[in-house]
């Protein structure tokens, strides 16, 4: 079943890095005016990709990558772990932008059982750069 597409627009920090041979933008939104940055969005930036696409290129990944279950709350936590570690590394190949203006197309929102890398939701799909 197709989830909608949710578009959304900001301004913020946003981590480039390869995942697998897809770059991978890593972003935070916050879901009150508290500002805590409570949903993750882990977006593909591929310009030939649509948002569904680029959402279950992420999911299949973590899949392949976390093969002893097919619980969601693992591969989503996955998701999670490799865009804060590519936060935190600050490896060459990652390039952290502290202050820039971004659109995101996602059409995966999955809602995680408990507070994991301080993210309640995770959101995927494809993410533009302005």
């Amino acid at each position: 079943m197709p989830q909608q597409l949710e578009q959304l627009k900001g301004r913020s920090r946003v981590t480039l890095f390869p995942l697998e041979g897809l770059t991978v933008a890593y972003t935070t939104q916050s879901s009150d005016e508290r500002g805590l940055g409570d949903i993750g969005i882990v977006a593909v930036t591929d310009p030939h990709m649509d948002a569904a696409a680029a959402a279950s290129a992420l999911w299949v990944l973590a899949r392949s990558m976390w093969a002893r279950t097919s619980n969601g709350q693992e591969q989503a936590r996955w998701i999670l772990t490799q865009a804060t570690r590519a936060r935190v590394v600050r490896a060459p190949s990652h390039e952290d932008l502290p202050d820039v203006e971004w659109t995101a197309e996602l059409t995966r929102r999955f809602q995680l059982d408990g507070l994991f890398a301080n993210h309640d939701v995770l959101a995927t799909g494809r993410l533009t750069l302005a």
